[in-house]
């Protein structure tokens, strides 16, 4: 098991790499703005876990169980983030939220999140009960649109706001 700073550090890690094949300890420490000290402390932990390759003064590349962590992790964070901004939750706060959360959440929370997401995402017009939400939100007003007033609807309406 590992923890949430490990964790980090690992996502942080696989960027790194996919960019340039390895990563170093300024590039880390630059990023989650952390001293180099503190970075090299990690790293020895994370080599002695098994999850890195780390030499002092050299690269580090991630081993197949940091691999695993570090996309696991950015998984979580991405399906996070997403349900985050259907909800409407502004960018920096649906980034910082979603990985505060991913740590957190059970595997079962982020499949049933990650399912929704993708039925929401399907490739057609957005779903007109998110439309209702986002009216919801904003207002604290439930509408109900149907047939019958669907003309007057100030969510779908050609009177109403159409968000």
């Amino acid at each position: 098991m590992t923890t949430e700073r490990a964790e980090d550090y690992l996502k942080t890690l696989a960027a790194i790499i996919k960019g340039k094949g390895y990563a170093q300890v300024k590039d880390v420490s630059k990023i989650l703005g952390v001293g180099a000290s503190s970075v090299t402390e990690m790293f020895q932990k994370l080599s002695e876990a098994g999850y890195i390759n780390y030499e002092k003064y050299g690269g580090v590349t991630l081993t197949a169980k940091g691999k695993k962590i570090a996309e696991e992790t950015k998984e979580k964070y991405t399906v996070l983030r997403k349900f985050l901004l259907i909800l409407g939750v502004k960018e920096n706060t649906a980034d910082e939220d979603a990985c505060k959360i991913e740590h957190i959440a059970k595997p079962e929370t982020i499949d049933k999140l990650a399912k929704f997401v993708k039925f929401v995402h399907q490739p057609k017009e957005e779903p007109r009960w998110l439309d209702h939400f986002k009216y919801f939100y904003e207002t604290g007003e439930y509408v109900e649109c149907t047939p019958k007033n669907e003309e007057n609807c100030p969510v779908h309406g050609k009177r109403g706001s159409k968000i």
